[in-house]
């Protein structure tokens, strides 16, 4: 099945291409990604479409360290509400170990792998493709981004060992201005080692509270993965449903097929997109009304309706009471 990433991950790369002299909506054709994916961090992508898009843009203009250069640009919020979590950790290691837990959530290509030997801390990633090997310079953007989100959780003046499997570049002036003096080249893996020291510092801010909340939300959408075509499907409409764009076309496409054969794979697992998109609503519904500090009219908006009054007629047709009315049920031990 065909490994997906957040478009959050283009952030930046129209800039970072036409600075170069490239037509960033030409490349994103060319490799079948769609130029939508821009104005939306959380629609999904083929992993190997990135890949290919960083590849071809390094070739044509010349500039192997391409997906580094896009790696600077990074920050903690590019990884979503898995960057809420990790600043709300108590810990670094804590910070670290939520990291390698919800990454898939992110880039489902990626796996952390987290080693302590001694006094020294190991960070590495492994690559699963089903259809290819993975790119250098995906490679190195990757690497550069797990940097640029540690960095602000241990320190600025951080400064790891960092190590690539692949070749060096002919210079290596941006991998030492991103990482700093020691990086490694035709290592054994891909990765950053540095004190284990720094695994004990704790996350300057962070809010325990703000991190259960997090950690809640995440463990919901890591339940809703799975491996058949109807699960992911289901996690595409559970991360994309408050967008208000939720529907069987724009799934389709982020899928890597027409909504024809979406209907026509969903049906021979004994579903449909309807049934899915009420499940999953359904579902969030009952969630955010228990929380009786969740406002109706916020409500609405999570579950991708236009208006409260949109929702109030759903949530009758489904319930058969009006949101405030289920609201008091529950409240009374009736609902």
């Amino acid at each position: 099945m065909t490994e997906l990433i957040r478009s959050a991950c283009l952030t930046a790369f129209p800039e970072l291409a036409r600075s170069v002299g490239l037509r960033p909506e030409a490349l994103l054709s060319s490799v079948g990604i769609d130029a939508r994916a821009l104005a939306d961090p959380e629609m999904r992508i083929s992993v190997q479409a990135m890949g290919q898009l960083l590849e071809l843009a390094a070739q044509q203009s010349k500039i192997d360290t391409f997906g580094l250069r896009l790696a600077e640009t990074r920050s903690l919020s590019i990884l979503g509400p898995i960057g809420l979590l990790l600043r709300e950790e108590p810990t670094v290691r804590h910070a670290i170990r939520s990291l390698a837990k919800y990454v898939c959530l992110h880039n489902e290509a990626i796996v952390l792998r987290f080693d302590q030997f001694g006094s020294q801390a190991v960070v590495s990633t492994e690559f699963h493709l089903a259809r290819q090997r993975p790119f250098r310079q995906g490679v190195e953007l990757t690497i550069g981004v797990l940097f640029r989100v540690l960095q602000p959780l241990i320190g600025r003046h951080w400064r790891p060992i960092v190590c690539f499997t692949h070749e060096p570049p002919a210079r290596r002036d941006v991998h030492h201005r991103l990482f700093g003096p020691r990086v490694d080249f035709r290592s054994t893996y891909n990765g950053l080692i540095f004190s284990a020291d720094d695994l004990e510092r704790p996350v300057p801010g962070a809010d325990p509270a703000f991190a259960d909340q997090a950690r809640r939300y995440l463990e919901s959408l890591m339940q809703s993965t799975g491996t058949s075509f109807k699960a992911k499907v289901e996690e595409l409409v559970r991360v994309q449903l408050s967008s208000g764009r939720c529907t069987a076309d724009r799934l389709a496409l982020q899928m890597g097929c027409d909504r024809r054969t979406l209907h026509r794979r969903l049906n021979a697992e004994k579903a449909t997109f309807d049934a899915i998109l009420g499940s999953v609503r359904t579902e969030l519904a009952v969630r955010l009304l228990q929380n009786r500090e969740a406002g109706l009219a916020s409500a609405a908006d999570l579950l991708g309706f236009s208006s409260g009054s949109a929702f109030s007629r759903w949530f009758l047709g489904s319930f058969g009471k009006r949101p405030s009315e289920w609201r008091r049920s529950l409240e009374a031990g009736g609902g």
